[in-house]
């Protein structure tokens, strides 16, 4: 990522760009029935079928060369090779040959704005990028967050959020999360954050390289256990080694970030592998090198992205931050450890960002697919969503090559479907 997207809410003027229109890929006619081999047994059909593709799953899976699936009223019907489904009859037909389709990716630590407005702008903009969900992390308050919460905008990227999240007192930081001094405030702020129906809580655990005394460990211990009662799990911002093991023994579900101070010692990888549930969201530090961005052509105008280009600069303290992170991740990977995909901030295309960073870690374009779809489904608890399967929400992108080679092919976008239906991508000049 870069620092200036991490340190603003960086978001396109609505007045630049296109209305989102959406073009619904499938009917309204009565749905196929499935017998119980999952072949069609109707002689009519508004399902649409999708051929030819390489399927990638999303699930770690081997892809599916010459994969057909089908849509219907934005669900995943029937997904398989090409030789193993009996298609719906009169169902219409689109041809994927050469292409590469892979679930839609998910976002699992955004902050994002919280005007109605903008924040729909926010979603809206994710699609473009094939994102079709996000989390915002702690910095949500208001009603209107909670709102956009419970609805489920067409054309727009679901959301969810931790509303605000519990720190320790930061003068001169955001007032945005509970501050809290004592283990009654803790708990107080979690059952605040309950009652509005907040998807996770979130807390930091940083001295901010030592200008604030950070959350103690009675306090995040009073918050996660107060979670727990509410019956919310708890995500934790961590820099230090020492912090990652407290949290880990106080009952924390997931690190926010990697850590970040040292790299990490047997007895920290121990501990993870003793919790598989306990999610890892690296959300890595900026690699301190420039990117090409000349994939976002056709996304945005000229003069915003040759802004962005020229902003990026070499970073040296940077390069060493990702070095060491990227070692960590490298590390828990091979130990086992789930890992989602998250990227801190308010990038729409950040994801694609932050698969590389992850590959370049050690990863595998396969993990990390998986870690920005399936993993982060699951993390976000979308038993719907998430990867290439019957029964799922239609959330995929067509990309015209295929990621697996170089993970940046998911920047080759063709088309994206939310819910089955096709997404306007361009942008007025």
């Amino acid at each position: 990522m870069f620092p200036f997207f991490q340190s603003t809410q960086y978001r396109l003027s609505a007045s630049i760009l296109l209305p989102l229109l959406l073009i619904s890929a499938c009917s309204n006619d009565e749905p196929a029935v499935l017998s119980e081999d999952n072949t069609s047994t109707t002689e009519t059909s508004g399902a649409v079928v999708y051929e030819g593709a390489r399927l990638i799953i999303g699930d770690g899976s081997p892809a599916i060369e010459n994969g057909i699936f089908v849509v219907e009223e934005g669900v995943f019907q029937l997904v398989g090779p090409a030789a193993s489904v009996s298609l719906p009859a009169d169902a219409r037909r689109v041809d994927l040959s050469g292409m590469t389709v892979m679930p839609a990716i998910i976002d699992t630590h955004t902050h994002l704005n919280i005007e109605r407005a903008a924040l729909l702008e926010d979603l809206r903009l994710r699609t473009v990028y094939g994102v079709s969900a996000a989390l915002s992390m702690g910095r949500d308050f208001g009603e209107t967050p909670f709102q956009i919460q419970q609805q489920n905008m067409p054309g727009t990227a679901r959301y969810f959020t931790a509303g605000r999240g519990i720190t320790s007192p930061e003068p001169g930081r955001s007032e945005d999360p509970h501050w809290v001094s004592s283990e009654e405030e803790a708990r107080a702020a979690v059952r605040e954050e309950a009652a509005l129906g907040v998807d996770i809580i979130k807390i930091w655990v940083d001295d901010r390289d030592g200008q604030y005394e950070k959350l103690s460990e009675a306090l995040y211990n009073a918050v996660i256990d107060e979670a727990w009662d509410q019956n919310l799990r708890v995500t934790a911002h961590i820099y230090n080694l020492e912090d990652a093991k407290g949290l880990l023994r106080a009952g924390v579900s997931s690190f926010a970030h990697g850590v970040r101070d040292l790299p990490v010692d047997e007895e920290f990888i121990r501990m993870m592998k003793a919790r598989p549930y306990v999610v890892l969201v690296p959300n890595m530090n900026e690699r301190g090198v420039i990117n090409d961005l000349s994939w976002l052509a056709g996304t945005m105008p000229d003069s915003e992205l040759q802004a962005l280009q020229a902003a990026q600069r070499e970073d040296a303290q940077a390069q060493a931050a990702y070095a060491l992170q990227a070692a960590n991740l490298a590390v828990l990977n091979e130990a086992g450890v789930t890992i989602a995909l998250g990227t801190d901030g308010n990038t729409p295309w950040g994801p694609h960002l932050e698969m590389e960073d992850m590959v370049l870690a050690g990863m595998s374009p396969m993990q990390v697919i998986s870690a920005a779809t399936a993993n982060a489904a699951d993390f976000l608890e979308l038993d719907n969503m998430g990867s290439i399967m019957a029964g799922k929400k239609a959330d995929f992108i067509v990309l015209d090559a295929n990621p697996l080679d170089d993970i940046t092919n998911t920047r080759r976008i063709r088309e994206v479907y939310i819910d089955g239906l096709l997404i306007e991508r361009g942008a007025v000049d």
